[in-house]
């Protein structure tokens, strides 16, 4: 018998979905006609022990405890999956071959491997690796053909493994020891530290105190309001020459208004000669497709959703309309292979807007020939970027659809020409003083007439949904409108700790070494080994931190837990700005 695990239930059904039928369903698995059976996990059925697990002591929080490291890592079963494991436990021993359908990415791949270790089949079998990113049933069919060998992925485990431990170790002992302190300064409740979670804080707060230190000055800008031959009108801005200096501010700007107004009395109603003319033809490809992280960036500057509210609709577009692949994604490229299905993808895409009465995508001219950047195996694990699958749908709910078609259009821009414009940049003399104007001349739309107004400028980067909602649950955090600003207690717990563990430095070193360890150029040890000895000294440190500031704050809950001519008729006028704000004066 062939034992399928799935990470979750949607994905074991939609397996079950292509093995032959009549289908016999049992509770928590379902056999096919040929006698292949499938069964999922409900995400981590297993968890890390707490520390009281490896000794009684630790169930009381004292520094004398600290570092905690097992000397034999253990986990336990969830009370509330201990049912399913059951299941599991029974057909995993019966099976003569395991086929391994975690979700495609590191912690999947963990996910189900810590449970055939945990379970142990009574005997040697031979455990498969089925890699499914499209719920689609000719996907999921394509993928239950075209299995490979687990061993494959076993340095992707390791290095899931090394995360999962030495994220414990971190947040155990760290947040036990801050805690402690908190506590001593008159905090209730747990200050939580985390290799992610802090250093997110972090910048929060540094960002908070920047803008609280700025102090706004007004500084002044000249423009030429001027007029070509052809009774063309175009502006252009003085740039102050040497001889200003000493009323110029670091970045250059003039913050002497009696100096502006003298410039714009000289220049107005006299000739300009155009000194220069510079003209470049550039062009801009298309953004790569969506990770998960730029397309929570994308949406919450888009439509303010929250990062966590990003992912719930990715799950649902994913699980149970099926009409895009696999969310949970840190890639931004797509596998060459792929590249076939285009027509298919985009006739769904049609479809679907069509049945939600918006604009259809046949008004552009697409290029499916077309390969961008995007499609790169090289740069494809076992998960490639968020697109839309063939599948139609007509029931998608109105944040659905926003996030749907920011997925649609990224991919779609793929099959567009490229943005194509005509940057011009003149320098202009007027009375000895020197202006420059820069014009941008859009030559080709290309793939910008798919961005929508609203969803210009984006960013590219974002933080994870559960170390934000984190952070909002220990009030280190809060919302205010679109803003999240740190809270006093998230201020002050930063500025009393040691610098070096809120700043990214060390999760950029810990992901370099993970991502050494998956791809087989490092071991296990490299991660732990230096943590293990780095804690001994990051703990000893905490005692002789008080962040005496959060005396009364908290809670106590979840303790524990831009051709020469010339120019005539300008006429200058003075504008003050001031950093941050734009005023006409």
């Amino acid at each position: 018998m062939r034992l399928f695990i799935a990470e979750k239930p949607s994905l074991g059904r939609a397996i079950a979905a292509v093995l032959p039928k009549p289908h016999k369903k049992g509770e928590g698995f379902i056999t096919a006609a040929n006698g292949d059976t499938v069964s999922w996990c409900i995400g981590h059925l297993l968890e890390q022990a707490e520390p009281e697990v490896y000794d009684a002591r630790f169930r009381q929080w004292s520094h004398e405890h600290l570092p905690i490291v097992p000397d034999t890592w253990q986990l336990k079963v969830k009370s509330k999956t201990a049912k399913q494991v059951g299941v599991l436990r029974k057909l995993i021993r019966q099976a003569d071959c395991l086929i391994h359908a975690g979700d495609p990415d590191r912690e999947g791949q963990l996910l189900v491997d810590e449970l055939i270790h945990f379970i142990g089949p009574k005997k040697t079998v031979p455990v498969q690796r089925c890699l499914i990113s499209d719920l689609n049933p000719a996907a999921v069919r394509k993928a239950v053909s075209h299995l490979r060998d687990n061993r494959e992925f076993a340095a992707l485990s390791t290095s899931a493994l090394a995360r999962s431990r030495a994220d414990w170790l971190y947040g155990i002992n760290l947040t036990r020891a801050y805690t402690l302190q908190g506590k001593v300064a008159g905090y209730k409740g747990v200050l939580s530290v985390g290799r992610v979670q802090t250093p997110v804080l972090g910048m929060v707060v540094r960002r908070d105190q920047s803008i609280d230190a700025f102090v706004s000055q007004p500084y002044y800008e000249v423009w030429a309001n001027l007029q070509t031959e052809q009774n063309q009108a175009f502006k252009a801005k003085w740039q102050p020459s040497e001889a200003c200096a000493r009323f110029l501010d670091e970045q250059g700007r003039n913050l002497s208004r009696p100096l502006a107004e003298n410039v714009a009395g000289r220049i107005s109603h006299t000739d300009a000669v155009v000194k220069s003319v510079k003209r470049d033809l550039k062009s801009q490809a298309a953004p790569l497709p969506y990770s998960l992280s730029a397309l929570q960036i994308d949406a919450g500057k888009a439509f303010g959703m929250s990062a966590k509210q990003v992912l719930d609709v990715c799950q649902s577009l994913y699980e149970r309309h099926k009409v895009i692949t696999y969310p949970r994604s840190d890639c931004r490229h797509l596998p060459i292979e792929h590249h076939a299905e285009a027509s298919g993808v985009y006739q769904a895409i049609d479809q679907t807007l069509k049945e939600l009465n918006k604009k259809p995508v046949n008004t552009y001219s697409f290029d499916f020939q077309q390969k961008t950047k995007a499609w790169n195996d090289a740069k494809v694990g076992a998960h490639h970027a968020i697109i839309p699958t063939q599948r139609v749908s007509s029931s998608l709910s109105a944040e659905e659809l926003k996030v749907y078609g920011l997925i649609s259009r990224s991919y779609l821009a793929q099959f567009l020409p490229k943005h194509e414009y005509a940057a011009t940049h003149a320098v202009i003399e007027i009375r000895g003083g020197l202006f420059h104007a820069r014009a941008r001349e859009v030559l080709v739309d290309g793939w910008q007439q798919l961005f929508l107004r609203e969803t210009d400028g984006l960013g590219t980067e974002a933080t994870r949904a559960t170390i934000i909602e984190l952070l909002f649950s220990r009030v280190f955090l809060q919302r205010q409108g679109k803003t999240i600003t740190a809270t006093q207690a998230g201020k002050t717990f930063i500025n009393a700790l040691p610098e070096a563990l809120t700043l990214p430095d060390m999760t950029a070193q810990w992901e370099a070494t993970l991502s050494d360890i998956a791809e087989a150029r490092k071991t296990y040890d490299a991660l732990m080994s230096p943590l293990t000895q780095q804690l001994q000294g990051m703990t000893l440190q905490s005692r002789s931190i008080i962040p005496s500031g959060l005396n009364g704050l908290g809670s106590a809950k979840g303790f524990g837990k831009g051709k020469g001519g010339r120019r005539r008729k300008p006429a200058g006028r003075v504008v003050k700005k001031s950093s941050g704000r734009v005023k006409a004066g």
